[in-house]
C-alpha cells in the first residue's frame, strides 16, 4: 500500500516526445464548433521552446480580448484537462492558451520528464509574455488557470509576476509540500526526508552510470485491488479512453524518478500572502487533496481571494467533469478581476 502511494506521489511530480502535430482532433475532449484552435511555440527566459494549442472564439471581433494561460494536472499534457478549461473559456470569449510544460509533451527542453518548481513557474510567466504581445488580446487583462500540480505553480507565479490580474487554482495540489512531508503531512520530520533524498541519491548515481534516467512510472497498472480511491480516480482517467493520451505522462512511464528532488527544499507558496491581485481556489467536496486549497486560502490575503468547495466532487472531478467545474463562476471571477484595468 505505501508503495502505491509513492508511485502515485512521484509519478504525479511518460508518453513519447514527438515535435510532428497531427492536425486532427487529437484531444481527449470533443472538439466545440463555435471554437478555433491553432498551435504556437513560445520560450521561456530559460531559452526552453513551449507549446501551445491557442483556442479562440470562432466569430471574435477586432477588439482584443481578455486572456488565459492554461496548464496541468502535474504530469498532463495540453490535450487533456488544461485544453477543456482552454477551449471552454475560448466559448466563453477568451483568448486562451493551453501549454505543455518545460521538459513535457511538445515541448522542449533535455533531459526529458523533468519538473523544477522555478522552471515550472517561468513557464506560465513565458506564456503570459506571449500572450502579452499578441495584437487581438488587451494586455491588461491576462490572467491564468493552474489545474492539480499546476494550481499551486499558478499560485507561485502570482506571487512573482505582477501582470497577472487573477488566477484560479483548481483542484489544486502544493507538490512541494506532498513531496517534502507526504499526504496529510504524515511524513513532515527530518528522518523521513533523509530516507527520501537517500534513495533519490541513490537513484542519481544509478541513473549516471547507466547513461539514463530511469523513470518512476506514470498511474499505477494494473490497479491493486487495495488501491487508495484517489489512485482509483486517477487510474479511470488517466488510463481509459476517457482520458488516456499518448503524450500524458501519467497516462504511461511518468518523470524521471529524481524528479522529486528540488521539490523537497523549495516550497513554492512561501510567497501566497504576497500576492496583491485576485486568487479563485476551487477544490471538490470529497477530493482527498482538498486541504491543499484550504490552507492555501488561509495564507492568502485582501478581499479579492475566494475559496469555492464544489459539492460532492472528487479530485479527479474537476479534470473533466462539465457538471462539476464551476465555469460560471471561473469566468464571473475572471471578469470581475480584470473589468477595471488601466
Amino acid at each position: 500500500m505505501k508503495w502505491v502511494i509513492l508511485v502515485a506521489i512521484i509519478g504525479l511530480l511518460t508518453g513519447v516526445f514527438t515535435s510532428r502535430y497531427n492536425n486532427s482532433w487529437d484531444k481527449v475532449f470533443p472538439r466545440d464548433a463555435n471554437v478555433t484552435v491553432q498551435k504556437v511555440h513560445f520560450k521561456n527566459r530559460y531559452g526552453i521552446k513551449l507549446v501551445g494549442d491557442l483556442y479562440m472564439p470562432k466569430n471574435k471581433s477586432k477588439a482584443k480580448l481578455p486572456a488565459v494561460a492554461v496548464s496541468g494536472p502535474f504530469g498532463a499534457v495540453k490535450e487533456q484537462s488544461s485544453g477543456l478549461y482552454a477551449q471552454e473559456m475560448a466559448r466563453r470569449g477568451f483568448i486562451a492558451l493551453a501549454f505543455d510544460p518545460s521538459f513535457t509533451g511538445e515541448s522542449g527542453g533535455n533531459v526529458r520528464y523533468v519538473a523544477s518548481p522555478d522552471i515550472n513557474t517561468e513557464d506560465f510567466s513565458a506564456a503570459v509574455d506571449y500572450l502579452s504581445n499578441r495584437n487581438d488580446v488587451d494586455s491588461d487583462k491576462i490572467g491564468i488557470i493552474g489545474i492539480c500540480g499546476w494550481g499551486g505553480m499558478a499560485i507561485n507565479a502570482a506571487a512573482m509576476d505582477t501582470r497577472i490580474r487573477a488566477t484560479v487554482a483548481s483542484t489544486m495540489y502544493d507538490m512541494t509540500r506532498v513531496t517534502a512531508n507526504g499526504y496529510f503531512d504524515a511524513d513532515n520530520n527530518a528522518d523521513a526526508r533523509y530516507a527520501t533524498k537517500s534513495a533519490l541519491n541513490a537513484q542519481r548515481t544509478i541513473d549516471y552510470k547507466n547513461g539514463k534516467y530511469e523513470l518512476a512510472g506514470g498511474v499505477v497498472d494494473p490497479l491493486p485491488d487495495d488501491a487508495p480511491q484517489f489512485v482509483k480516480d486517477y487510474y479511470a482517467y488517466y488510463k481509459t479512453p476517457r482520458g488516456y493520451h499518448v503524450h500524458s505522462l501519467n497516462s504511461n512511464n511518468g518523470w524521471n524518478k529524481t524528479s522529486a528532488l528540488s521539490f523537497i527544499n523549495m516550497p513554492i507558496l512561501q510567497r501566497a500572502d504576497e500576492i496583491r491581485s485576485a486568487v479563485l481556489l476551487v477544490h471538490g467536496e470529497n477530493a482527498h487533496s482538498r486541504y491543499f486549497s484550504e490552507d492555501a486560502f488561509k495564507k492568502l490575503t485582501g478581499d479579492n481571494k475566494e475559496l469555492i468547495i464544489v459539492p460532492d466532487a472528487s479530485h479527479v472531478d474537476l479534470y473533466d467533469n462539465m457538471n462539476k467545474i464551476p465555469f460560471d463562476k471561473i469566468e464571473s471571477f475572471m471578469r470581475e478581476n480584470m473589468k477595471d484595468a488601466k
